[in-house]
């Protein structure tokens, strides 16, 4: 895999594949943009905040980890060294849904327990019907490190997205589940069309699709 990824056009910020050193403030990032996250917290809070909490952890490491061993795209966005944002992208390549390959389904479970490990495979199952054809993506997790907010990063790393997406021949494009406006905004401007409401494990939410150049 190309260590380099799409670069936005700020010379202080670089777009590049993440590396197994990444991993560790890869997650770190992902579980304090997800604390809050209306699908998580259905979906894993089924006991007290302390446990929540630890099975947050879990299920972001087990699919870090699942995403590196895949070699699916891990894209992050750099501050000179330093990680302030990542988007991690699957592809129909890997198993997903009720597909999903045991020792995921068994380290995912050890970590979440059975109903959260399901309400994951649900979600991915309910993208998937709706996404244009089997040769799609699906944009798992996206986010900045809290201080990185409100710079206008969170365009240059979905632009890094479409940037990666038009460069994959084989890919048709790549679909967002949101559950905020002002996330479904901001995709919209960038590219990304709905293509129908959702509700995943009573979470209403926007299921979005950027199709690439390469598809149109």
């Amino acid at each position: 895999m190309n260590n380099k990824a799409s670069e936005p056009a700020h010379n202080d910020y670089k777009a590049v594949y993440l590396t197994a050193e990444d991993l560790r403030i890869a997650a770190s990032i992902l579980y304090n943009a997800y604390h809050d996250d209306a699908f998580f917290i259905a979906a894993l809070h089924q006991g007290n905040k302390a446990q929540y909490e630890q099975k947050l952890r879990g299920a972001i490491r087990e699919e870090l980890h699942s995403l590196w061993q895949e070699e699916q795209a891990l894209i992050g966005l750099f501050d000179d060294q330093r990680l302030i944002g990542l988007a991690c992208i699957v592809t129909q390549q890997v198993p997903l849904g009720e597909a999903r390959y045991w020792h995921w389904r068994l380290k995912m479970l050890i970590s979440t327990g059975w109903h959260s490990t399901q309400a994951l495979m649900n979600k991915e199952a309910s993208i998937l019907e709706l996404l244009p054809s089997t040769h799609c993506g699906i944009l798992q997790f996206i986010a900045l490190t809290p201080i990185e907010q409100n710079k206008g990063l969170g365009a240059r790393l979905i632009q890094a997205v479409v940037s990666w997406c038009d460069e994959q021949p084989e890919l048709d494009g790549i679909g967002v589940f949101v559950t905020e406006d002002k996330h479904a905004h901001l995709f919209a401007k960038l590219g990304f069309a709905a293509i129908e409401s959702l509700i995943i494990d009573d979470v209403e939410g926007e299921l979005l699709f950027y199709r690439s150049a390469e598809s149109e």
